[in-house]
């Protein structure tokens, strides 16, 4: 690729992230004038996202991706877990409004829904792993951008499922969630564990340069699938301490409107209660009990 060439795909690596960035804070503007702030902490989180995932696509890391594999697994890793997980953590239901009022975007909620947000991010895995997509892809600088475009989209409507501020279906409990967490694991440690255990170079495209280098192409293939192995238990333990966080929290909040429902002697119903501490609507429920004593489940 000529420089000019190399220098346009670059740029339009890093114009998305800059965008999605200058949006975000026009919007956490509008929201604090308002007076509904977004925290230090979720606007950190969403600018080191867009941050991280522009880094990882630039010189050097994404001359080094081309060439080597455990590179590009890191690449890999950064986009589509990290960097996806970041930016969806700097959401909230109103960041989001203005978005899900276009009509283009109106089946973000259903995309985002658990089952469907965990299958569409599994066959994306497997499918850009294909050899000869994942070949494609580093031969083709078009092809690698698309691989990286599609592993951050999945990745952020596989995290919005789980994390993100869209309303969550009644059956999708800490169980379900704790399933859903074992699901995306599973997914991601049977692809680690074929590239571990490999005594087959998938990628001979990386043959030469690993020769360059005085790589084993095989061992380039098995570290990687270590590596990715590794992130995925890390991640998993940060994700089974938040439920179980959440999990605490939930049953905190759901005992402390059955305790102020009996304070006022009205009738709320447990299932009522424990629905609100899930969908995290306990305050507006505790508004309603204190509203003139108005039972909250007519």
């Amino acid at each position: 690729m000529s420089l000019l060439g190399a220098s346009s795909l670059h740029l339009g690596e890093f114009l998305p992230p800059l965008l999605a960035c200058a949006l975000y804070r026009r919007r956490i503007r509008t929201l604090a004038r308002r007076g509904t702030p977004v925290s230090r902490a979720r606007r950190l989180a969403f600018i080191s996202g867009a941050l991280l995932t522009t880094l990882v696509q630039l010189p050097p890391v994404d001359g080094l991706a081309d060439s080597v594999l455990i590179a590009h697994m890191l690449q890999h890793i950064v986009i589509g877990d990290i960097a996806s997980l970041l930016l969806v953590l700097g959401l909230t239901g109103p960041v989001l409004a203005p978005l899900l009022r276009i009509r283009l975007t109106r089946p973000l909620r259903r995309l985002a829904s658990p089952l469907l947000a965990l299958s569409l991010w599994a066959f994306d895995l497997y499918v850009w792993h294909l050899p000869l997509l994942y070949q494609w892809a580093i031969r083709h600088d078009l092809a690698h951008a698309l691989e990286h475009a599609c592993l951050l989209w999945f990745g952020a409507l596989l995290w919005l499922a789980l994390l993100g501020p869209l309303p969550k279906s009644h059956w999708f409990t800490n169980w379900a969630r704790l399933g859903y967490v074992v699901a995306i694991r599973f997914a991601g440690a049977v692809l680690a564990n074929i590239l571990i255990w490999a005594r087959t170079v998938f990628y001979p495209v990386y043959r030469a340069s690993d020769a360059a280098r005085g790589l084993n192409p095989l061992s380039d293939e098995n570290l990687a699938g270590a590596i990715m192995l590794v992130e995925q238990g890390l991640l998993t333990v940060g994700l089974l301490a938040w439920l179980f966080l959440r999990a605490a929290r939930m049953d905190e909040d759901r005992q402390a409107v059955l305790e102020l429902a009996a304070a006022h002697d009205l009738r709320l119903d447990e299932r009522r209660a424990t629905l609100a501490a899930n969908a995290g609507t306990t305050a507006e429920l505790r508004a309603r009990l204190l509203n003139n004593g108005r039972d909250p489940n007519e």
